[in-house]
């Protein structure tokens, strides 16, 4: 019924070889994972080898990734809570109902930028200090196809941004950036709602960060 031969005892390995050949893999697996995976993956380097090979610095790129991606991740939860999605939407009103109050907002005190021939005039310019590790977001109120001209600066280091905007149940991100020092542009609002940017200081030290804003919007606020 079959045709394979069943092996005799003698053709089978003993014990002791399966012991030594179990012992080798796991002696070469271990040296693997010291040798390669450790430093590739999570830039763990005990031997050294990692750093001669090109390994470890992948390993430290990509645990860098993770550290910023997971730090965004929990900076946009933070920075755009349920009560930031009341913030900045816009409901339809309802008839009979009574307006529900607006949340409440960080007043932003702008200070008119100084007249210079070369630069544009500004409508509004404000300052913020950054600490290490410190987020804000700032927010225009503008109409669909509105455009405003905007222009900041970190000083002291760059920073992470997120330009982007929300409103009417929308949501839409411009533009990202990391390690920026500076930006100017025009920011178009792809619809009615609150359209800005979102900063956060990955420095060791302090920065000062400047936005100046001018063009066709309601007013620039900062969101809580």
């Amino acid at each position: 019924m079959y045709n394979t031969d069943m092996p005799s005892r003698a053709e089978l390995p003993s014990t002791a070889k399966l012991i030594r050949s179990t012992i080798i893999s796991a002696m070469v697996a271990l040296a693997l994972l010291v040798t390669v995976v450790m430093p590739a993956e999570y830039a763990l380097d005990p031997t050294g080898a990692g750093r001669l090979l090109g390994l470890t610095e992948m390993g430290e790129i990509k645990q860098q990734l993770a550290e910023e991606a997971a730090a965004d991740e929990a900076a946009q939860l933070t920075a755009i809570p349920s009560a930031y999605e009341e913030l900045t939407s816009e409901p339809a009103p309802v008839q009979g109902a009574t307006a529900a109050p607006e949340p409440q907002v960080e007043p932003v005190v702008a200070t008119p930028a100084p007249a210079d021939d070369a630069q544009p005039e500004w409508q509004d310019e404000v300052r913020v200090v950054l600490t290490p590790g410190e987020g804000t977001e700032f927010k225009l109120t503008m109409e669909e196809g509105a455009v405003a001209s905007f222009h900041w600066i970190s000083e002291g280091g760059p920073v992470n941004f997120d330009t982007h905007g929300d409103g009417g149940g929308q949501s839409i991100s411009y533009e990202k950036g990391r390690g920026v020092a500076e930006d100017e542009g025009e920011l178009e609002a792809a619809f009615t709602g609150n359209h800005g940017w979102f900063f956060r200081n990955r420095n060791n030290e302090d920065v000062t960060l400047v936005l100046r804003t001018s063009g066709n919007y309601g007013e620039l606020k900062r969101a809580m």
